[in-house]
């Protein structure tokens, strides 16, 4: 089984993480923050990864700490259980249709992070969240994980819509570049015979 475990301390956060690549979308999120909560068990449910992530954050001063270490432990997890990437698909593509809203995610375990990000919310909260740390939270995801990930919404009027269309677009690329391809047996699919750098 692939798994990762991260805990991690400082003065804004406490983080127990941890994550099965080969799981059935099972979830254990508990961050402080209730839609931050809903968003990660999407990503979980529609990755099949399981996923269990324990935040104390300072929410005393804002969310923001709370939302950019749970990306960050999350992240690193993912990466310590896809240890040395040698037989995954690396890549996946997913359109999300939610209601009115249609998000497409593309990305690439490359271990060279980058986050393109083209969505826009109209309103500044969803529940308790503030809507600009989501891109925060996935500019966070993408430098612990390594992930070269593209992110837009295409259309939707919708604010609830279109980040759960953007994060269950996540979690299905996720689910296809972390899957091991039995073409592929144990080889790193780069022809460098490495990912990152």
């Amino acid at each position: 089984m692939r798994t990762g475990s991260i805990a991690r301390t400082t003065h804004e956060t406490d983080i127990q993480v941890s994550v099965n690549l080969d799981g059935t979308g099972t979830f254990d999120v508990s961050t402080g923050i209730g839609f931050l909560d809903h968003m990660i068990e999407q990503f979980s449910r529609h990755s099949l990864i399981d996923v269990t992530c324990h935040v104390k954050g300072d929410l005393h001063v804002d969310q923001h700490h709370t939302t950019e270490d749970s990306a960050i432990a999350l992240g690193q997890a993912i990466a310590q259980a896809l240890g040395d990437k040698k037989g995954i698909t690396r890549y996946g593509t997913a359109y999300s249709p939610m209601d009115e809203a249609l998000a497409r995610v593309a990305l690439d375990i490359s271990g060279r992070p980058v986050l393109v990000w083209k969505a826009q919310f109209t309103q500044p909260r969803l529940g308790e969240m503030d809507t600009e740390l989501f891109e925060h939270w996935f500019q966070s995801i993408s430098q612990a994980a390594g992930i070269t990930l593209h992110i837009e919404c295409l259309y939707g009027s919708n604010n609830h819509h279109i980040i759960e269309g953007i994060y269950k677009g996540f979690a299905r690329a996720m689910r296809s570049a972390v899957e091991i391809d039995p073409r592929k047996g144990d080889a790193v699919p780069s022809t460098k015979g490495i990912l990152g750098g």
